[in-house]
């Protein structure tokens, strides 16, 4: 879906809007550099510069914030692609925050219970976020998806964005889709149009759907079906195995999202970029297809492979597969979903990756 431009009663006919990007690895350094070019292209909405988080760590003697800012690339997590000049690191996230109208989260789920804890009370209530995040929040037998951990932590509208891209390609201006996901009501429409001019160039496509939990379960629940994926590349089984593979991780996606969640539109999974498309992206490419199919050829344990191939990403597949399993074996609920529990199995009970289909 297209989108048209923000209403004349949005913030943006008030005032220009200032934008924080909370997260700097390699699918946020992307995404800010398309958020730069378009504050510039959109200056009428926004303001041009933009701050972005960064976890600070040292590169070779200096600190990866001061590099950011004087060579105007991410050489850990995103190297040979510049960023906008007006796009500055910081070290905090409070500081990247601080009278942000705009929030896009895009860090890996492991750190946003204390980055949101950092930031309560200390982002205007007025403000809109944007969850990029792969992953579930499952506590205490519950699971929750972390567009709504970020809206009830912080007190505002969170849409979710999902799709087909490998962040490498979208930051070289391959072209790509993605899919925005919002809230129902006057409101939550307004937020999707803000982030569509915020995102959408000609080469990187922006769709808009009123599902911010389909949107949000389709970018975590592929990355488990990445991982059986890898497991049948690591075996040598072949395209048909492979094939059957995402189509039953699909069916599992969808049936897990709507027995759990109200308001999954099916045309989510089947008709978004943030559906079937990222599913086909990620069981082709990505770091969770390449570790498992690391973990297969050299028996090395997925902790290990994460340290020696992903340069400091953080592998999300098998953390969501465990996520799920908790959740599911809460609810008596484990056999109901084979592929699940056979990724789960084989990644941390020692299951042989020879019966990864025995039980589909």
């Amino acid at each position: 879906m297209s989108s048209s431009s923000a209403p004349a009663s949005s913030p943006s006919a008030a005032k220009k809007l200032k934008v924080a990007i909370i997260g700097s690895g390699n699918w946020g350094s992307a995404i800010a550099r398309i958020a730069g070019i378009n504050t510039e292209r959109h200056s009428d909405v926004f303001e041009k510069d933009v701050l972005m988080y960064v976890y600070e760590e040292e590169i070779k003697g200096k600190k990866l914030t001061q590099i950011i800012n004087e060579e105007h690339e991410n050489p850990k997590y995103l190297p040979g692609v510049k960023l906008p000049a007006h796009v500055r690191a910081v070290p905090s996230a409070t500081e990247a925050a601080q009278g942000a109208h705009l929030l896009v989260f895009v860090l890996p789920h492991q750190f946003i219970g204390s980055v949101c804890k950092e930031l309560k009370g200390k982002v205007d209530p007025s403000a809109r976020a944007i969850s990029m995040i792969k992953g579930v929040d499952v506590r205490d037998g519950d699971i929750r998806i972390f567009a709504d951990v970020i809206e009830e932590a912080l007190g505002v509208d969170c849409s979710a964005l999902s799709g087909a891209n490998i962040a490498n390609e979208v930051a070289q201006d391959k072209f790509s889709e993605t899919t925005i996901g919002h809230r129902e009501g006057e409101r939550g429409r307004e937020s999707a149009e803000l982030f569509f001019r915020l995102f959408d160039t000609k080469t990187f496509k922006v769709g808009m759907i009123e599902d911010v939990a389909g949107v949000s379960l389709c970018g975590a629940l592929k990355n488990v079906v990445a991982i059986a994926a890898g497991f049948t590349d690591g075996l040598g089984w072949g395209d048909n195995a492979k094939a059957a593979v995402m189509r039953i991780g699909l069916m599992e996606m969808k049936r897990f999202s709507e027995e759990f969640f109200k308001g999954v539109k099916p045309e989510t999974f089947t008709e978004t970029s943030a559906g079937i498309a990222d599913l086909i992206t990620t069981c082709m490419g990505g770091r969770n297809r390449k570790c498992a199919e690391a973990f297969v050829k050299t028996g090395k344990p997925f902790d290990q492979l994460e340290k020696e191939l992903l340069n400091g990403q953080k592998l999300q597949g098998t953390e969501t597969a465990r996520e799920v399993h908790e959740f599911l074996k809460a609810r008596g609920k484990v056999d109901e979903y084979p592929l699940f529990r056979a990724v789960y199995s084989i990644a941390y009970e020692g299951f042989d990756v020879q019966d990864l289909t025995s039980k589909l």
